[in-house]
């Protein structure tokens, strides 16, 4: 569903108490099709939205309509769960309700998503009281001294000639019992609050996804650091693995270590600061080899940056803050080894090659998708991807939706996104999509590992999806040859989601709740 951007124009046009005609007048287009843009029948952007923020004194953040996207997606998804079964709003309405109440919206939005936490954490109780033996052992333990109690003190309340010595005996017992209950139900609680702070995950991980999605993932402030740090560890022969590793050891005193298969290491890479060496394991690509450097290199060289950077996002908890000091730090390596500027450039005049970007840049397929989708300077755009990233379960494990496309929050995605058939393929996949509101995206994915594969070792495999609006498939290599008269697959965002009733790979029972969006 597009994003309510004409409702916020409109309102605050009229707040200012300026025309239509004189807004249409000042921004050069015609009061007819400004009328359009404020009734939301035509999306904008580029420089015309950069003369309406303009005038209208609007930051391009507040004119995107991402945070208001985002909103409109998760009541979309709330509305289709099973608790809301007799709740029935139309996309406009809900369309309305943001644009009108977007704080009320939010709210809203956040208590969904403390209740899909709660509903995760009750989920995986229930997994452990079905499945772990360790606490299945305690909570026996618990009953059977409970149970011993119980005799005990039946016993002696209902046996009214018990001699002294057998009294004492039971007395004993149930004392003895009850010692032994205590430390066993303290053994359960400890065993408790361990899993309960390992499943803290849950709410954090997915208050800074929310966080960086509603920056676009896009952050200026960190493109200009990695443009400085790039610059200061450039050799006199350029930029590149030797001189971060020289750099680290110099300004550091960071020693870089080849790890091989024979050193238990179950990480990628890992930093010890104790000893102060920085251990990537053998089979990791050069790519990765790369960018750790770079990422280790952010992290030490600026870190009062990067904090301020986190205190923007104004996350609430100490988890989802550190988790962003290490998505941060991602983004500066990201930035490092592909410059805005340039790698824009190259990104154009190849139109979106990502191997053959990937190669330019000495980085990853991965890499390089994830990079497109920071190119949201005002003024200096790239073309707007969405990106998914897969394991081979299916689950999704990464995503950066973009606006008029609509991606589940959690769990898996439509079974027909190629981003399932890549696993199968060695090449590039692309698919001509038509979602269930009749927006047609180009969508292409590729398998990747993350890891050199070996005789002991299985390669870590991941599939990689962009999404871009059908549009613009000409200005990249992947609409080439492409036959647009040809039916588009039709696809949805997840079968809990999607309002095609006669889908033949539907997984979930369809939702009356979820119209065409």
């Amino acid at each position: 569903m597009r994003a309510p951007i004409g409702i916020k124009i409109r309102r605050r046009r009229l707040e200012i108490g300026l025309s239509q005609a004189g807004l249409a007048k000042e921004i050069g287009i015609s009061p007819a099709y400004l009328n359009l843009i404020e009734n939301n029948k035509r999306a904008i952007g580029g420089k015309l939205l950069l003369r309406i923020g303009e005038r209208l004194q609007l930051s391009l953040a507040e004119l995107s309509g991402a945070s208001e996207a985002r909103s409109i997606q998760l009541i979309e998804e709330m509305l289709a769960d099973p608790l809301m079964k007799g709740i029935s709003l139309d996309q406009n309405a809900i369309r309305d309700f943001v644009a009108r109440f977007p704080e009320a919206a939010i709210a809203l939005t956040r208590l969904y998503r403390s209740y899909i936490d709660a509903m995760a954490s009750i989920d995986v109780y229930i997994h452990r009281l079905q499945s772990d033996p360790l606490l299945s052992e305690l909570l026996h333990l618990v009953l059977n001294r409970i149970a011993a109690i119980k005799s005990g003190a039946e016993i002696l309340a209902s046996v009214p000639d018990l001699t002294d010595d057998e009294q004492k005996r039971f007395i004993g017992t149930i004392n003895n019992e009850s010692a032994d209950l205590t430390m066993t139900v303290r053994n359960l609680v400890a065993y408790f609050e361990r899993t309960v702070a390992q499943q803290k995950a849950f709410s954090p991980m997915a208050e800074l996804d929310e966080a960086i999605i509603s920056q676009q993932d896009h952050f200026p402030q960190l493109e200009e650091l990695a443009e400085k740090l790039r610059h200061e560890t450039t050799g006199p022969n350029g930029w590149d693995e030797s001189t971060l590793i020289r750099a680290l050891q110099e300004r550091f005193g960071v020693r870089f270590m080849r790890v091989p298969r024979s050193v238990s290491m179950p990480e990628q890479h890992r930093f010890d600061p104790t000893t102060n060496e920085f251990r990537v394991r053998a089979s990791a690509t050069a790519a990765t080899r790369l960018f750790q450097l770079a990422r280790l290199y952010a992290l030490k060289a600026a870190p009062e940056i990067l904090e301020q950077s986190v205190d923007a996002l104004e996350l609430t908890s100490d988890e989802a803050k550190k988790l962003a000091r290490g998505a941060l730090a991602s983004y500066v390596a990201g930035a490092m080894l592909m410059p805005y500027e340039r790698f824009l450039k190259d990104a154009t005049t190849w139109q979106y090659d990502i191997d053959l970007l990937a190669n330019l840049y000495n980085s990853s397929f991965e890499q390089v998708a994830h990079r497109l989708v920071t190119l949201r300077r005002p003024g200096a755009e790239g073309l707007p991807f969405g990106f998914l990233r897969a394991d081979r379960t299916g689950r999704l494990t990464k995503r950066l939706p973009i606006s008029g496309l609509t991606l589940p929050v959690s769990g898996y995605g439509c079974a027909l996104w190629p981003i399932y058939q890549a696993f199968g393929s060695e090449r590039i996949v692309r698919q001509v999509a038509v979602f269930p509101g009749g927006g047609r995206f180009l969508l292409i994915a590729k398998s990747v590992s993350k890891r050199v594969s070996n005789y002991h070792e299985q390669p870590l495999v991941y599939s990689i999806m962009l999404a871009f609006d059908l549009i613009h498939a000409d200005r990249t290599v992947y609409g080439q040859g492409l036959d647009l008269s040809h039916e588009a697959v039709p696809v949805g965002p997840s079968c809990l989601l999607c309002s095609r009733q006669d889908c033949s790979h539907r997984q979930e029972a369809f939702s009356s709740r979820v119209s065409a969006s």
